[in-house]
């Protein structure tokens, strides 16, 4: 169901993200940025992305690309990305976090080789899908929006030949993420991982960066600042999700929280929209 928070900036940014209850939607995050930059980071869900004021850049697996006003961005699972303002005023952009379940694995490779669709009838079906979301009671009508998106998503991407051959992933890598991903909120000290995965220190950090795009401490970090961003919308509160989610303390994870988005734990809470109910989780 409906958990939403609203945020306020003295710059003028803003946030509001929500779960609504419409399967295969994980978030609803709603932004103005003036001044924020996205560090290098990933999600372990596909991003959809469309600007309704000014432009992003973003590097995506090391390639620069730009999301417009009038583009639809698509961002696939477990690909590093990053994010600035390309002008001066910041912008505005609303996007939709979807599990991957909804589109197939097989997707991955052409949406990083493309990240932008310029589809003019998509972009005006995913702005009329947040405004259903946004209002309580129209889940059947957004299952409905959602439903014939992804459809057009999917025969968007498999049109695509494939630009580039993805360089088959490096196992020790794979491991090493899997390793992080296991043990997320307890973590694990460097030298336990190379023990664990038979591999000297160094070794493991240099091959897990060439072959993810950031260093295992900023993948761990980012995973454990998402897992904090599902709490607090779950209705936990930020000392608590700080726990949860493997931090050291509330501070700890306000520090890693503003630096990913922008704004603090308690800020992205904030207080549910006048249109918009607090309920349980679906």
């Amino acid at each position: 169901m409906y958990v939403l928070s609203v945020t306020t900036r003295p710059t003028g940014s803003h946030v509001s993200a929500w779960r609504p209850a419409v399967a295969g939607v994980a978030e609803v995050f709603h932004a103005h940025f003036v001044d924020h930059a996205y560090p290098r980071h990933v999600h372990d869900v596909w991003t959809l992305l469309i600007v309704d004021d000014g432009a992003v850049r973003f590097d995506l697996n090391r390639h620069r690309h730009g999301a417009l006003r009038t583009s639809v961005t698509l961002l696939p699972p477990y690909v590093p990305h990053d994010g600035r303002s390309a002008t001066s005023n910041g912008f505005r952009k609303r996007v939709l976090y979807l599990d991957t379940s909804a589109l197939g694995a097989e997707l991955v490779g052409r949406a990083v080789d493309e990240p932008g669709l310029a589809d003019p009838h998509l972009r005006d079906r995913i702005d009329h899908l947040h405004r259903a979301l946004a209002a309580p009671g129209d889940e059947f009508e957004a299952d409905s929006r959602l439903a014939l998106i992804l459809d057009r998503l999917r025969q968007r991407l498999r049109q695509r030949a494939s630009a580039s051959v993805q360089p088959p992933a490096n196992g020790l890598a794979v491991r090493l993420r899997e390793l992080l991903d296991a043990r997320t909120v307890e973590g694990v000290t460097l030298g336990e991982a190379a023990e664990l995965l038979h591999a000297h220190p160094t070794h493991l950090v240099r091959t897990f960066t060439h072959v993810h795009g950031l260093p295992p401490h900023s993948y761990l970090t980012g995973r454990r600042v998402e897992l904090a961003r599902r709490l607090l919308l779950a209705g936990q509160r930020p000392a608590e999700a700080a726990a949860s989610a493997g931090f050291f303390d509330q501070a700890h994870l306000t520090r890693h929280f503003r630096r990913h988005l922008g704004v603090s734990p308690a800020r992205y809470l904030g207080a549910p929209s006048a249109g918009v109910r607090r309920a349980g989780r679906r």
